[in-house]
C-alpha cells in the first residue's frame, strides 16, 4: 500500500498557497486513470512508489470473533404514474433485482479474476447490492449499467448521476447518520495503484490475506493489523466491526499526512456597495440586521474571524481592534495603486471583537443611506478583500446592487433588444468578459469561495457576475426591485442559510468509477484542477454535482459497476476529514432491465443540466430541440421491447428484422418508469431558462440558470413540474401539524405539516371562486379569484374584497382558523428548501404578476414553445416525429406564448374546445391526465377558454400579427374582436390575406385512460405561414411598452409604469354562481395525485 506522502515542513503564511495544487493531488492520491502502462488508453496510471511506514494511532484493531451476515436484497416498489410518486418508487422503477447477463465479457473478467486467485462467481457471489449509499447523497440516472456502449447508446438514455457529499439528513437531525472512523494502527486502506478505498465491494483472496480492487482490479496485500480470516462465503468475519466494509457512506479523521497546512479558523468577510445603487434599493438596513442575527451562530466557534469592506467610487478598509470602542474607517482611493492599511487588523476574532462589530453594523445604514453617487468599484474591493483573507482563506459574501462600472473588472451595459427571442439571444447570457472568472480561479486556489447577493433595480450583467460563485463553488441570490417590506424576509432567510449550514473548508474532490466506463463531464460549481479533481474552497450540506457516465470501452467485463467519491475537507471545528460514498451497480445486457431501472426525477435534472450547457453555447433554440429530440428517441427505444443488444448492436432473434421492432414499437405503451418523461420534458421546455419569446429579462434568465446549476434532485422536481395546491376547499386536516409521513407530498417540514391536495397545472382546474398555492422551489404564489369567498378572504387577509387593494402591501393576516393552517403550509414548504421562498399574491385580473403565475400552468398552450398543450405534445412523442402545434392555436406575444400587455395582450379567447388535437394525434399516456369534459353550458362572454389560454382578464383579442411568425409555431391567429381599448397596436396592420374557415376535425374516439378531447369550433384562420425547424424564433417587430418588450434599464423587476390596467369590462364580471375558470364548469378532479 502507497501511504500519502509526509506533512510538509512548518509553512510560512508568505508560501503556503505556493504548494497548495501539488499538495492538493498528493493528498487525493494523483489518480488519473488515463496514463497506465500495457493497458488501454484513458484507463489507468503507473502504480506510485513503494509503500511507508504507516502512522501509529492508538486504536486497537477491531475483534475478529464475530462476523454478521449482510441482508439480503430487498425486492423494489413498483413506480407510480403520480408526478409527486416517482420519487419514492425506489431506485429500480418497479424491476426487481437481477444480476446482469453474463456473455463474453464474463468470460474475460473471469480469465483475470482466476489469474489472481478467484473467479467471478466468487466474487459476484460476496458482492452485496443491498448496501447502498442512501439517496440523499447519490441518484443515478439509471440503476442497471449497460454491458456495452451500443446498448447504451440504444437506450438513448442520458448515463450519469448527481452527488451531493455533505447532504442533510432527511429527518431534519444534526447528525447525518454516517459512521466516523479514526484509523487504527494499519491506516486508511487504499488501492495501491488508484487510490481507492477499501469498501464493501472489494473481493477478499487467499483467506484474508490480500484484496482486489473493484475499480481497476489491482491485487494488493492486506497489512497485519488489518488481517481477518474470512468465513465460508469468502467475507470477512468482523463486518460488524468495519463500517467500511458494511456501509456505502463512511468518513475517516484523516491522519497528519492528508493536511496541506494545519487546519485554519472558519473566516468570513463582508463586501458591501454603499455606492447610490445601494441607498436608492433601501438594502444597506437589511443587509446590516441580517449579519448582525447571525453573529451568535459564528460566535460558536471561537475561532471565527470576521472582516468588513465597503465600496463605491473608493474602497473602504474597518479596523475593528478588540482594543477600540468604535471602528476605525480607512478610506484608499487610488484604485489604480490599491493598498492594503493595518493589514494585521482587519481581520480579527469575532469573540473579542463583537462590541466593535456591532457598532459597524448599527451605524452603517445611516453612514451611507443617501449616498447619491452611481459608481462602483467592485473588482478593487474584490482584490482588496483577497489580499485581506488570502493567507487563511474562507467565505467571502458580496453585497452588489449596480452594475460595476469602474477600475477592474468594470462591465458595460449589454443587454440588446433587438436580439431578444432571436438565436443571437444567448450571447447575453454568456460572460461578457473573463475578468470574473479568473478571479474566480485565483479566489479558489487561495481557498475563498464567494456568495453573491444581487438587488438589482436596473441591467447589472449577472450572467457575467456569476462566473464569481460559479468558479468558487458559492452561491448567488437575486433580489430584482428589492423592496424592504416584500424581500428582506427572504434575504435574512437566504442570509441566514448561507452563514448556518454545515460548510466545509479546504475541500477537493474526486469520483472514480470501474474501469471500462470514465466520467466524461462534470456539472456544477467548481474549479476543476488537473482532468479530475474539483477544487471546493467551500462545500456545504447544499453543493451538488451532476456527471455524465460513458463506456470507455466497447464492453464492459465485469458485472458489477462501482461508483466511489471521495471529499477531503476541513470540518469547521478544525478536524481533516475524508467522506467516502461506494455505490454498486449491476451490468445488464437487457434494453428493458435499463429502462426499467430509471429514475426519471434524475434523468429529468440530468437533461436540464446539459441543456443548460448547450444553451450557453448554440443557444436556446437548440437547447430546447434537443431536449425534444431527447425525449422522444428514450420513448422510442424503449418501446422497442425486451432486447439483447451485443457489442455491435445486433439484436437477438427475439426480433429478426428492424422493421419488425418498429412495427412493436407503435404498438407497445410507454414503460411506466418513464411515464413521466414527456410531461417533465415538455415542463422544461416551457420554464423559465429555456422558455423563448421576449418577456424574459437576461438577468433573471441567468440568474434561474445559476440556481439550476447547483440544484438538486427535490429542488428541480418542482422547478421543473411546480407544485399546486387548491386552499379554498381543502379538506380540515390540512395545515395541521403532526402528519404521519407516508409520502414526501403529503406533509412537509419539521413538524409534518399535512398538505392540500395538490391539482394539475392546467388552467382548467381554476375557478374565479378559488384560492390557490403555487410554488416552484424558487418562488410562491397565492392566486385569488375575483369570485372568492368573502368569508375566505377575511379569515386570510383581513379584507372582504381585494378590489382596490394595493397588493403591494397585503399579507396574510393572523389570528383565524384558516390563516393559520395556511401560514403552516407555507412554513412547512420553506423548510423543505431551507430558505423562504418568496410570496407573490395574485389578484386575478393583475395583469402584470398574473402573467407569470401563468407561465407555470405548462400543460395548457398558453406557454411557450408554442400552442402544443400536454396531450398535444403526448401525442408528437408516441408518433416519433417532429410536428408543428396545430393550426389555429394561440400564440401570445412574440413566441412567448403568454405575451405581455404590451405585445398586443394576452391570448385571445378560444372557441370551446378549440385546444383539441387533430384526430391524427395519438392520446397521451395515462397518468389521469384526462382531457376536459365538453362544456354543459355556453362559454363565458367573449369566448372561452380551451385548455391552453390564460382568463381573457378583459382584454379583447390582439389584432391580426404583425411582422414575420415564428418558424414553427402556426399560423398566427386573426383577430376575434376590436383592439383592447387605449391600447396601441406594437406595428401597422399587414395587409389583408385571403383567409378560410376551417372545418373542425371529428372528435377524437376515446382511448384508454384518456377521455376524448371536445371537438374543435368552426373558426376563422389564417392560411398558416411557411415554417422552419420548430422552435426557432425570428425577428420580433419593435414592441411598444415597457413590460411587452425586452426590460429596459428601469422596467427589470418591476411593473411596467406607463400603463394602468385595463378598466373592467363585461368580461371581467364573475358570473352568477361561477363556473369553472374560463366559463366552462369545473373538471372533475384528476385522480393523477
Amino acid at each position: 500500500m502507497h501511504a500519502p506522502p509526509p506533512p510538509p515542513p512548518q509553512a510560512t503564511a508568505n508560501n503556503i498557497n505556493n504548494n497548495i495544487n501539488n499538495n492538493l493531488n498528493n493528498q487525493m492520491g494523483q489518480m488519473n486513470l488515463n496514463q497506465a502502462p500495457n493497458h488501454a488508453p484513458n484507463m489507468y496510471q503507473p502504480a506510485p512508489p513503494a509503500p511507508q511506514s504507516a502512522p501509529q494511532f492508538q486504536a486497537a484493531p477491531p475483534s475478529a470473533q464475530f462476523y454478521q451476515q449482510p441482508p439480503p436484497a430487498p425486492a423494489a416498489p413498483v413506480p407510480s404514474s403520480n408526478p409527486y410518486a416517482q420519487q419514492a418508487a425506489g431506485p429500480y422503477g418497479g424491476q426487481q433485482q437481477q444480476q446482469g447477463q453474463q456473455g463474453g465479457y464474463a468470460q474475460q473478467q473471469t480469465q483475470g479474476m482466476q489469474q489472481g486467485g478467484g473467479n467471478n462467481s466468487d466474487y459476484m457471489a460476496a458482492v452485496d447490492l443491498s448496501i447502498k449509499v442512501p439517496s440523499q447523497f447519490l441518484r443515478m440516472t439509471v440503476n442497471k449499467i449497460p454491458t456495452s456502449s451500443s446498448l447504451a447508446s440504444a437506450s438513448k438514455l442520458p448515463m450519469g448521476g448527481l452527488i451531493r457529499p455533505l447532504a442533510p439528513s432527511p429527518s431534519n437531525s444534526d447528525s447525518d447518520g454516517v459512521p466516523v472512523i479514526n484509523p487504527s494502527a494499519s491506516g486508511i486502506i487504499r488501492c495501491k495503484r488508484c487510490r481507492t478505498y477499501v469498501n464493501p465491494f472489494v473481493a477478499w483472496l487467499e483467506n484474508g490475506r490480500r484484496w482486489r480492487c473493484n475499480i481497476c482490479g489491482q491485487l494488493n496485500d492486506v497489512p497485519s493489523a488489518y488481517f481477518c480470516h474470512l468465513d465460508e462465503e469468502g467475507k470477512r468475519r468482523d463486518l460488524d466491526q468495519r463500517p467500511e466494509l458494511a456501509s456505502g457512506v463512511v468518513e475517516y479523521i484523516a491522519p497528519q499526512e492528508y493536511m496541506v497546512r494545519p487546519p485554519q479558523p472558519p473566516c468570513y468577510f463582508f463586501v458591501i456597495d454603499v455606492s447610490g445603487a445601494a441607498a436608492r434599493a433601501q438594502s444597506l438596513a437589511s443587509i446590516a440586521e441580517s449579519i448582525k442575527s447571525n453573529l451568535d451562530h459564528l460566535m460558536s466557534n471561537p475561532r471565527t474571524m470576521v472582516g468588513f469592506l465597503t465600496f463605491d467610487k473608493s474602497v473602504h478598509f474597518y479596523n475593528m481592534k478588540s482594543t477600540l470602542t468604535q471602528p476605525q474607517m480607512l478610506v484608499v482611493s487610488d484604485l489604480k495603486e490599491l493598498f492594503i492599511p493595518l493589514p494585521d487588523d482587519l481581520l480579527v476574532n469575532l469573540s473579542d471583537s463583537r462590541p466593535v462589530v456591532d457598532a459597524f453594523l448599527d451605524g452603517l445604514p445611516a453612514m451611507f443611506g443617501k449616498a447619491t453617487g452611481s459608481e462602483a468599484c467592485l473588482g478593487p474591493a474584490l482584490k482588496a478583500a483577497f489580499t485581506v483573507m488570502k493567507n487563511i482563506g474562507g467565505k467571502m459574501c458580496v453585497f452588489q446592487s449596480g452594475l460595476p462600472n469602474l477600475s477592474d473588472g468594470a462591465l458595460k451595459h449589454r443587454e440588446n433588444p433587438r436580439i431578444m427571442g432571436t438565436p443571437e439571444e444567448f450571447k447575453l447570457l454568456c460572460p461578457g468578459t473573463n475578468w470574473y472568472k479568473d478571479t474566480g480561479v485565483e479566489f479558489s486556489r487561495s481557498q475563498i469561495s464567494v456568495e453573491l447577493f444581487l438587488f438589482p433595480h436596473q441591467y447589472v450583467d449577472t450572467a457575467t457576475l456569476s462566473e464569481l460563485p460559479r468558479n468558487t463553488a458559492g452561491s448567488m441570490y437575486t433580489y430584482p426591485s428589492f423592496s424592504p417590506a416584500s424581500d428582506s424576509t427572504r434575504f435574512a432567510s437566504d442570509l441566514t442559510h448561507a452563514l448556518t449550514r454545515r460548510t466545509s473548508f479546504e475541500a477537493v474532490m474526486r469520483v472514480r468509477c470501474t474501469r471500462g466506463m470514465r466520467l466524461s463531464n462534470f456539472y456544477g460549481n467548481f474549479c476543476i484542477r488537473g482532468t479530475d479533481l474539483l477544487a471546493l474552497p467551500n462545500a456545504t450540506s447544499d453543493t451538488c454535482f451532476a456527471f455524465d457516465l460513458s463506456h470507455d470501452e466497447p464492453m464492459l467485463n465485469t458485472s458489477v459497476l462501482t461508483i466511489q467519491s471521495a471529499l477531503l475537507y476541513t470540518s469547521s471545528d478544525g478536524e481533516r476529514r475524508i467522506r467516502v460514498h461506494t455505490h454498486a451497480l449491476p451490468v445488464t445486457s437487457v434494453l428493458s432491465d435499463v429502462v426499467g431501472s430509471v429514475d426519471t426525477d434524475a434523468v429529468c435534472n440530468l437533461l436540464a443540466k446539459q441543456a443548460l450547457d448547450l444553451s450557453l453555447k448554440s443557444g436556446l433554440d437548440t437547447a430546447r430541440s434537443r431536449l425534444q429530440q431527447a425525449c422522444m428517441d428514450i420513448i422510442k427505444s424503449a418501446k422497442g421491447g425486451n432486447r439483447n443488444v451485443g457489442v455491435y448492436g445486433a439484436t437477438n432473434a427475439n426480433y429478426p428484422s428492424q422493421q419488425k421492432q418498429a412495427n412493436t414499437q407503435q404498438t407497445q405503451e410507454t414503460p411506466e418508469s418513464l411515464a413521466l418523461l414527456p410531461l417533465y420534458t415538455m415542463a422544461l421546455q416551457k420554464n423559465i431558462v429555456f422558455r423563448g419569446g421576449t418577456d424574459v429579462h437576461p438577468d433573471e434568465r441567468a440568474s434561474h440558470m445559476a440556481a439550476l446549476r447547483t440544484m438538486w434532485i427535490d429542488d428541480t422536481r418542482h422547478f421543473i413540474y411546480p407544485r399546486m395546491f387548491s386552499l379554498h376547499d381543502m379538506e380540515g386536516s390540512a395545515g395541521t401539524e403532526g402528519g404521519e409521513k407516508i409520502d414526501e407530498d403529503k406533509v412537509c417540514g419539521r413538524n409534518n405539516v399535512v398538505l392540500p391536495e395538490l391539482v394539475d397545472l392546467t388552467v382548467d382546474n381554476m375557478k374565479s371562486d378559488g384560492i390557490f398555492l403555487l410554488d416552484n422551489s424558487i418562488d410562491m404564489y397565492l392566486w385569488v379569484g375575483r369570485a372568492a369567498d368573502a368569508t375566505l378572504l377575511s379569515s386570510l387577509f383581513g379584507v372582504s374584497s381585494l378590489e382596490g387593494v394595493d397588493m403591494a402591501g397585503i399579507s396574510l393576516s393572523e389570528g383565524s382558523d384558516l390563516s393559520s393552517r395556511v401560514s403552516n403550509i407555507i412554513k412547512g414548504l420553506r423548510e423543505l428548501k431551507g430558505t423562504a421562498a418568496k410570496l407573490t399574491i395574485v389578484r386575478e385580473g393583475d395583469s402584470h404578476i398574473e402573467q407569470r403565475f401563468f407561465w407555470h400552468l405548462v400543460e395548457d398552450r398558453a406557454s411557450f414553445p408554442g400552442t402544443f398543450n400536454y396531450a398535444e405534445y403526448m401525442s408528437m412523442i408516441n408518433s416519433g416525429q417532429m410536428a408543428q402545434p396545430p393550426a389555429g392555436g394561440v400564440r401570445g406575444g412574440m413566441g412567448g406564448g403568454m405575451g405581455q400587455p404590451g405585445m398586443g395582450g394576452p391570448p385571445p379567447p378560444m372557441s370551446m374546445g378549440g385546444g383539441a388535437p387533430p384526430q391524427s394525434m395519438g392520446a397521451p399516456p395515462t397518468m389521469g391526465m384526462g382531457a376536459p369534459p365538453t362544456s354543459s353550458g355556453p362559454p363565458m362572454g367573449g369566448g372561452g377558454m380551451g385548455m391552453g389560454g390564460p382568463p381573457t382578464m378583459g382584454m379583447g383579442a390582439p389584432p391580426t400579427s404583425s411582422g414575420p411568425p415564428m418558424g414553427g409555431m402556426g399560423g398566427p391567429p386573426t383577430s376575434s374582436g376590436p383592439p383592447m381599448g387605449g391600447m396601441s397596436m406594437s406595428s401597422p396592420p399587414p395587409q389583408q390575406q385571403q383567409q378560410h374557415v376551417q372545418q373542425p376535425p371529428p372528435p377524437v374516439q376515446q382511448q384508454q385512460y384518456q377521455q376524448p378531447p371536445p371537438p374543435v369550433q368552426q373558426q376563422a384562420q389564417q392560411p398558416p405561414p411557411p415554417t422552419s425547424a420548430y422552435g426557432a424564433p425570428q425577428q420580433p417587430p419593435p414592441p411598444t411598452s415597457a413590460y411587452g418588450q425586452p426590460p429596459t434599464q428601469a422596467a427589470y423587476g418591476a411593473p411596467p409604469s406607463s400603463m394602468q390596467p385595463p378598466p373592467p369590462t363585461s368580461l371581467q364580471q364573475p358570473p352568477h354562481n361561477p363556473p369553472g375558470y374560463g366559463g366552462m364548469p369545473p373538471p372533475p378532479m384528476s385522480n393523477q395525485y
